[in-house]
């Protein structure tokens, strides 16, 4: 790093590279392989902590604590089925990503579970924030910051995460033939009820057509569905699911998944397999939107029937999963223009290199807010050296 600094030399910051299709095009002509720090530094589970290298397998982390009934509550999203790429992802990237599945609602985002990290800053310094503890109040929370910056603030080389016990059962409430309006509302109904829904999602019957595997049955009936799911020990969750049933039933009959089908579906709209690179959209760029959940109804249905694409929910409505017809600008001003009013942002998440070039790939903030990450930018990388025009469109382009 120091090296590179002194000869101003701009890195790109490599785990196993799962997600280098993500972004704008980096000006960068040199590498920081970081793929051999990939050790478990230790586990403890009866303390719900793990302290693990940056560069360590995901894949073999998750191996690891479910071998334990534990889990990432957050459950971090699998791009490789999207992008089309090796699901080789590593710990660094999950943090740097900051992607969470459909239980964010409950559980919060990976920023929320990552309790203290130490890296190197773009001036050459090692550094450590957080701790090991959950209830931990030293000094600055800086490792927050790393959580879906992209690797521009720093290279991180071991970060310590909080981890959950997996739920004993799970169940999934399915309704059938729902608007996008009136599925909202449904959603907001389970998600307002006194049931503790870990996950709200909805997709219309034109996302489910091409899909395969899980999906795939629920699409069979040709209409959209509504998915709700309710976790926790066998009994309660039981009980639940036929309490919440009861609330929904003025919005339509309400079918029940349980435990593996449940966590089949779940697992590929995490991994937004709607979209799927291998799929009849796999060559559409896609668009990851966040809205307020009480518009996304109403902005998912004007996306859809303005640019000819197909969309599906997730997080009650606050999420919206957008393929969009291929052309040069990916339908950006449109896009960003109908989110913009919604009181959204919305992220380029897949992309050919050309697009990506052209776009504005991550949304444009105020110039206030712009300032205010500039100045917590240049006090990680004062000289931009590491991932360069990763998170911000170049000038030339």
């Amino acid at each position: 790093m120091r090296a590179a600094i002194a000869g101003e030399q701009p890195l790109e910051i490599v785990g196993h590279g799962s997600k280098r299709a993500i972004g704008h095009p980096m000006a960068t002509n040199a590498v920081i392989d970081v793929s051999a720090l990939n050790a478990v530094t230790s586990y403890e589970p009866h303390e719900l902590i793990i302290t693990v290298q940056a560069g360590a397998p995901l894949a073999d982390v998750q191996s690891l604590i479910d071998a334990r009934n534990q889990q990432f509550a957050f459950e971090p999203m699998d791009t490789s089925v999207l992008l089309g790429t090796p699901a080789i992802g590593t710990i660094g990237g999950m943090i740097g990503a900051g992607l969470a599945g459909p239980r964010r609602i409950k559980a919060g985002g990976v920023r929320d579970h990552l309790l203290g990290a130490h890296a190197v800053s773009g001036f050459g310094d090692g550094f450590k924030s957080g701790g090991k503890v959950v209830k931990n109040v030293t000094g600055y929370d800086l490792c927050k910051l790393l959580t879906g910056s992209w690797g521009t603030l720093a290279v991180m080389t071991e970060v310590t995460l909080k981890v959950m016990p997996k739920p004993e059962a799970e169940r999934t409430l399915v309704l059938r033939a729902l608007d996008d309006v009136t599925a909202n509302k449904a959603m907001t109904a389970a998600l307002c009820s006194p049931f503790d829904v870990s996950g709200a999602a909805h997709l219309p019957g034109s996302a489910l057509r091409e899909t395969a595997g899980s999906l795939a049955s629920l699409a069979a009936s040709g209409q959209s569905v509504t998915l709700v799911r309710i976790e926790g020990i066998a009994a309660s969750a039981a009980n639940r699911a036929a309490s919440l049933s009861t609330t929904l039933s003025s919005y339509g009959t309400v079918e029940i998944l349980e435990d593996g089908a449940s966590l089949m579906v779940w697992t590929a709209l995490g991994e937004v397999r709607p979209f799927a690179a291998d799929g009849a959209l796999g060559t559409w760029p896609v668009w990851r939107i966040v809205c307020p959940p009480a518009t996304g109804g109403a902005l998912g249905q004007a996306l859809a029937r303005e640019t000819g694409g197909e969309i599906f929910y997730d997080w009650g409505g606050g999420l919206i999963w957008a393929a969009l017809p291929p052309r040069p600008d990916a339908q950006a001003a449109l896009l960003r223009s109908r989110v913009e009013a919604a009181g959204g942002h919305a992220m380029l998440l897949r992309a050919t290199e050309e697009v990506r070039r052209n776009v504005n790939v991550f949304q444009p903030q105020p110039a206030g807010l712009a300032a205010l990450g500039e100045r917590v930018r240049n006090s990680f990388d004062p000289k931009t050296i590491l991932n360069r025009g990763r998170m911000t469109r170049s000038k030339a382009a």
